[in-house]
């Protein structure tokens, strides 16, 4: 079993945390969770939700146990379910284990749990404790609170762009703006998140693939805001639909144009336009029922301004290089009309900056997420 302080409950659910990041990018739409089992201050079990139709973390660590369990504590990072799902009730599997003791980062959110988890073990005798290490614990699953909360998914604002601030140079020329380490980075990112999302132009401009290349990693469903189906059906997507899943949201398309898309393995979906464009409220409210929790918007300029214009970014992801391409023409990574002054300014909070090779990931979440 892992080695941690002796009778340190903070260090048993710091254990519990660091188990739920290994199924990060697996559980989706499912938070990720992790659960420890303590008696006479010696861990029994471990266990966390490894991906999505598996074992819940509290189940798991309970068939991981040799021991007895009875009169044991267990330290979970999130409210246990008590419904039926892909999994049957973890409170059912924690009162027949005899666990008395139960201690919880994360309230669930959840309509189908939310205290209800927790009351039914205390009225069959159960000591719960709530809040413990609640901040540590909610960092865990944003994307999961947010999601549940309001059906659409975690949107992720993605760029990169030189340190006089451009997304490419005069000519449009834009490969490559940060190095290898940075773009290593992204790829570990779209192993994470659900789905990438991109507009007509960038695919347009750039013929990308928008896929994972890392090792044993999960290609995001590949989604393209493409009012008048306008991409070649020649593009690279396009290519690899039967691949890789790959949606593109329109508004009103010809059906003849659709059907040629349709062939070749690519979904359609049709949404309401917002002066012959795609409305952006009606994508994410479909993204959202497709199960799909999180999107890395990749997109240009005036995709970004879109999603930011309708409040539907949550966090903000700036690469930058500390390079200089300047040229008044070569493009921003926010276009769009644009604050009027600076106190109208889209602003970030909990920022971080991470050093990436020679380039920099400066990333925030959205003040008022």
């Amino acid at each position: 079993m892992p080695e941690v302080e002796h009778n340190a409950p903070r260090s048993y659910m710091r254990l519990a945390i660091k188990l739920a990041e290994h199924g990060r990018g697996r559980t989706n739409p499912n938070p990720v969770v992790g659960a420890v089992i303590v008696k006479d201050d010696r861990i029994l079990g471990v266990g966390y939700h490894a991906r999505y139709g598996d074992l819940h973390a509290e189940r798991a660590a309970l068939g991981n146990c040799t021991d007895p369990t009875d009169g044991a504590t267990l330290y979970v990072t999130l409210e246990p379910c008590c419904h039926q799902g892909n999994q049957p009730p973890c409170t059912d599997a924690i009162l027949q284990a005899g666990i008395t003791r139960v201690v919880i980062g994360s309230d669930d959110p959840n309509p189908l749990v939310a205290g209800q988890g927790i009351r039914i073990l205390r009225d069959h005798g159960v000591e719960v404790e709530t809040g413990f290490l609640r901040e540590e614990c909610d960092a865990l699953n944003p994307v999961f609170f947010h999601y549940i909360r309001t059906g659409r998914p975690y949107v992720i604002l993605k760029y990169a762009m030189t340190l006089d601030g451009k997304i490419c140079t005069r000519t449009g020329a834009a490969r490559w703006i940060t190095g290898d380490a940075a773009r290593e980075r992204v790829h570990r990112d779209r192993n994470l998140y659900a789905a990438v999302l991109v507009g007509a132009g960038t695919v347009v401009a750039d013929d990308p693939l928008l896929t994972c290349r890392v090792a044993n990693g999960r290609n995001p469903v590949r989604i393209v805001c493409d009012s008048k189906l306008s991409t070649s059906t020649d593009c690279q997507l396009v290519r690899t639909a039967r691949e890789v899943r790959t949606i593109f949201a329109a508004a009103a398309p010809s059906t003849e144009r659709a059907e040629a898309f349709r062939e070749r393995g690519c979904e359609v979906w049709e949404l309401p336009g917002d002066g012959g464009r795609v409305d952006l409220d009606a994508l994410m409210k479909r993204i959202g029922s497709e199960k799909l929790d999180s999107v890395i918007a990749e997109g240009g300029a005036t995709l970004n301004w879109a999603l930011l214009q309708r409040g539907l970014v949550q966090r903000v992801q700036a690469y930058i290089s500390p390079k200089l391409f300047g040229g008044a023409a070569a493009k921003s990574p926010v276009a769009g009309e644009g604050v009027e002054t600076p106190d109208g300014a889209f602003r970030l909070r909990d920022v971080t900056t991470t050093q990436l090779g020679d380039d920099f990931l400066v990333e925030g979440v959205l003040a008022g997420e």
